[in-house]
C-alpha cells in the first residue's frame, strides 16, 4: 500500500498535476475512475500570498476528490513558506507538493520549477523550511535533471528526504527535453534505491501494461499518469484494474466517451461559468474524440462553439452517426 505521511492511497495510480488541465472538474472525473491520488495543477506562491482572485479560485477542492495533493511553486523561501502555510490551514488538501519540474521559461526564470534541479542545497533549504512550517505532509515533483550534463536526481531526492519530504515524484526527462524524447526509467530505479521515502515514477506510461512494467522494472512505489489521461479517464480505470487483477479491460464506446465528456463539461460550467467552461472544453473535447471516427469533420465546429447547448448538440449528433455506422457494419458483417 502506497502511503505518503499518514495518507494511505487505495492504489498506486496517481494523476499528474498538469497545468491548465487539473482543475476540480477534471480531477473529480478522473477520481471517479479510480485514481488512488489526484494532483491539482501548480499554483503560484505569490498568487496565494497576494490573494489573486484567479489563484484563490484554483485552491477549490471538492471533498469527493480526496485524497488530493495541491502543488505550489516559487523561487523565494519567504513567499513559498507563506503560501504553504495558507494551503495548510485554509484548504482541505491532504498533501502539499512543491513543483521542481516545470520546464517553461516563465517559471524557471523566476528561480522556480526545474531551476531548483541545479542546486541540491537549495532543495534542502527550501523543502525543510516548508516542512517545518506546515502540518500536512510535503512532497516534491521533480525531473531527473536540467540537461544531460546536470543530472542530480539521486542527490536531489536524498535532499528531499533529508529535509523531511514524504515522497518524490520523478519525471524521467530533463528540463531541456521538455516533453520530447524518451523518459529514462533507469534513473527511477537509481532514485528508488537511494531513498527510503516513496518514489512515484512519471513518464511514458501510455498503457496499463506500461504501468505494470514501470513498477516491475524500476521498483517505484507508484505510477503517475499525465497526458495519457487527457480525454481518457478510462486509462486510469484500466490501469488500476490491470494492476489489481491482471485483466485488461476494453476501451470505452463512443457513447461512453461523449457521456463523460458532457459530465466533465457540466462540472466545468459549475466551476467557472458557461462562457469560460465551453472555451476550455474545446481542447478537452478534442482529446475525448481523439480516436472517434469522423471527429475531424466536427473539429472546426467544436472550436466555434459558444454555448453548452451547441457543444452538446454536436457531440450528440456524432454519437448517433457513430452508432448508426456500427449498426450498418454489423448487418453487413
Amino acid at each position: 500500500m502506497l502511503k505518503i505521511g499518514e495518507i494511505e492511497l487505495k492504489n498506486p495510480v496517481v494523476l499528474a498535476p498538469m497545468a491548465g488541465v487539473c482543475n476540480s472538474a477534471f480531477r473529480l472525473t478522473v477520481k471517479e475512475f479510480g485514481a488512488g491520488l489526484v494532483c491539482a495543477e501548480m499554483v503560484s506562491d505569490k498568487g496565494i500570498v497576494f490573494k489573486n482572485e484567479k489563484t484563490m479560485n484554483m485552491l477549490y477542492i471538492d471533498e469527493r476528490e480526496k485524497p488530493l495533493s495541491l502543488q505550489i511553486f516559487g523561487g523565494e523561501k519567504e513567499t513559498l513558506i507563506e503560501a504553504a502555510r495558507f494551503v495548510d490551514k485554509n484548504t482541505n488538501a491532504d498533501i502539499i507538493d512543491i513543483n521542481m519540474g516545470c520546464p517553461v521559461p516563465k517559471i524557471t526564470k523566476c528561480d522556480a520549477g526545474a531551476k531548483w534541479l541545479l542546486d541540491p542545497n537549495k532543495i534542502y533549504e527550501m523543502v525543510s523550511a516548508v516542512v517545518d512550517a506546515v502540518e500536512k505532509p510535503v512532497t516534491v515533483k521533480m525531473r531527473m535533471g536540467w540537461d544531460e550534463d546536470h543530472i542530480y536526481a539521486v542527490k536531489n531526492a536524498q535532499m528531499v528526504e533529508k529535509a523531511g519530504g514524504k515522497a518524490v515524484a520523478l519525471h524521467g526527462r530533463t528540463r531541456v527535453q521538455m516533453y520530447e524524447g524518451k523518459a529514462n526509467w533507469d534513473i527511477m530505479r537509481e532514485v528508488k534505491q537511494s531513498v527510503n521515502i516513496p518514489v512515484i515514477g512519471n513518464g511514458d506510461v501510455q498503457t496499463p501494461q506500461d504501468a505494470r512494467r514501470m513498477l516491475d522494472e524500476t521498483g517505484v512505489d507508484g505510477v503517475m499518469i499525465g497526458r495519457a489521461a487527457l480525454g481518457n479517464p478510462w486509462m486510469i480505470y484500466r490501469t488500476v484494474q490491470y494492476l489489481e487483477t491482471g485483466k485488461l479491460m476494453g476501451e470505452p464506446s463512443v457513447r461512453e466517451k461523449i457521456d463523460v465528456c458532457i459530465l466533465h463539461l457540466d462540472r466545468l460550467i459549475a466551476l467557472k461559468n458557461e462562457d469560460i467552461a465551453v472555451r476550455e472544453m474545446r481542447k478537452h473535447t478534442a482529446w475525448y474524440l481523439k480516436s472517434v471516427r469522423g471527429n475531424a469533420k466536427v473539429r472546426n465546429s467544436i472550436n466555434e462553439c459558444q454555448t453548452r447547448d451547441e457543444l452538446v448538440s454536436l457531440l450528440t449528433d456524432l454519437v448517433i452517426e457513430a452508432e448508426a455506422e456500427e449498426a450498418s457494419q454489423a448487418i453487413v458483417g
